[in-house]
């Protein structure tokens, strides 16, 4: 390993970064520093290493050459292997779970319950990432990935926790005046500017269009729709963990028994082999049997 002493570290974990992720801009958030920092790592360790590996486009952009393309693949396979043992070294310190999930997921189910796995395990402390941003579980020090989507991509393990669910969501009093699906075309609407899925999803199955509904109040996200409906300003389209808290407090009601499927699943996802990590197999099996559990106490919730 003495030739690791001709190249800068920090060089080749720029390297890697700008090859696996395809841009300096990525690189540079993913590592902490400037564009221009990562660019002058990467013409060093061209220079230590004495050739090209990328080639540079008119408008600034980067191009793996074909040497530097198979460099680049061993780098991303040790730098994985640096992550791995980093990781055991954490361990042995400390047993720390990092777990990453969506921000309104965390807000909204998961914050709320994570005390009752605190007090089943107090010997693993929980640190909790909430994040759009999807991590690469194979080089970061994220241990736990919660993700709500139809597919996992990448070289991870993932396993399916329950399927995501739709369906109306009012407060009480607004509840009352409505006895049929179609008595929505007469109540307010709250509507998330950036939903994933529309009220056809649901209308449709009962042979409903959306276009008998009104345009409604409209909320950058869905923790803000929760909110509005809780104070009574409309019926919103939720889903199982966004309205659990609130549907077994009685701050709403679920006034259909009508839920749709969206296609969309929660999912557990890890790097290879971490299950056989004692801490991540305990959070697995505690996290599926509280998801499943809050599923059934909102099916048997009276409408």
């Amino acid at each position: 390993m003495r030739n690791l002493n001709q190249v800068s570290l920090s060089g080749l974990r720029a390297v890697e970064a700008v090859g696996r992720l395809g841009s300096l801009k990525a690189a540079a958030e993913e590592m902490g520093v400037t564009s221009g920092a990562i660019s002058q790592l990467i013409h060093r360790t061209e220079e230590q290493l004495g050739r090209t590996i990328f080639t540079r486009k008119p408008g600034g952009g980067l191009v793996l050459t074909d040497s530097g393309a198979l460099i680049c693949e061993g780098l991303t396979a040790g730098m994985h292997r640096l992550s791995e043992a980093i990781a055991l070294a954490d361990r042995d310190r400390e047993e720390t779970l990092t777990i990453s999930a969506a921000p309104v997921f965390t807000e909204k189910w998961l914050v709320k319950r994570l005390n009752d796995f605190v007090t089943q395990h107090p010997e693993i402390r929980l640190r909790v990432e909430a994040s759009e941003k999807i991590v690469d579980l194979n080089t970061s020090d994220v241990d736990v990935g919660i993700r709500v989507t139809k597919k996992v991509e990448g070289d991870v393990t993932a396993d399916k926790l329950c399927n995501h669910y739709i369906f109306p969501v009012c407060s009480p009093s607004l509840a009352e005046q409505l006895k049929d699906p179609s008595d929505l075309a007469r109540m307010p609407i709250v509507r998330d500017m950036h939903s994933q899925f529309t009220w056809d999803t649901w209308l449709e199955p009962l042979g409903l269009k959306s276009s008998i509904i009104s345009q409604g109040t409209a909320y950058s996200n869905s923790s803000l729709c929760l909110e509005a409906v809780i104070g009574g300003q409309g019926v919103f389209l939720g889903w199982d963990t966004l309205a659990a808290d609130a549907l077994h407090s009685g701050l709403l009601v679920a006034p259909f028994r009508h839920r749709v499927p969206t296609g969309i699943a929660y999912w557990f996802v890890t790097r290879h082999g971490a299950l056989r990590n004692k801490s991540v197999l305990q959070f697995h099996k505690w996290l599926k049997h509280k998801l499943s559990s809050d599923v059934e106490l909102q099916e048997a919730l009276p409408r």
